[in-house]
């Protein structure tokens, strides 16, 4: 059984930036593909970004593409999403998931974390 806990998610002004942590604990550091995906109130939780348990393979949204960067460390079990030039419509609350296989959805991840909340002020 692997156990998430997320950090770093705050307040900040458009244009600024966060970066999100996940580690994760139970499991090897490589054992898991990686996802992290947000939920807006009264919208669906939707895809943000992937990443493989090499490391060596990363997966983004449209809306994150350019301004989001995903990474890894295995040997401190981390996941991590840098978060760019943030947008108010970026505010959600954001998980990460851990899946045995590739998913662009969050039905294919089998453990999640309790996530974190960003909120961009204009």
């Amino acid at each position: 059984q692997v156990q998430l806990v997320e950090s770093g998610g705050g307040v900040v002004q458009a244009g600024g930036h966060l970066r999100l942590s996940c580690e994760a604990s139970g499991g090897t550091g490589s054992t898991y593909n990686v996802g992290w995906f947000r939920q807006a109130p009264g919208k669906e939780r939707e895809f943000v970004a992937l990443i493989n348990r090499n490391g060596d393979t990363t997966s983004y949204s449209e809306s994150g593409k350019g301004r989001f960067t995903i990474s890894r460390d295995n040997a401190k079990s981390t996941v991590t999403l840098q978060m760019n030039s943030l947008k108010p419509e970026d505010t959600a609350v954001y998980y990460c998931a851990a899946s045995v296989i590739l998913a662009w959805t969050s039905l294919g991840y089998q453990f999640w974390g309790q996530g974190t909340q960003v909120t961009v002020s204009s």
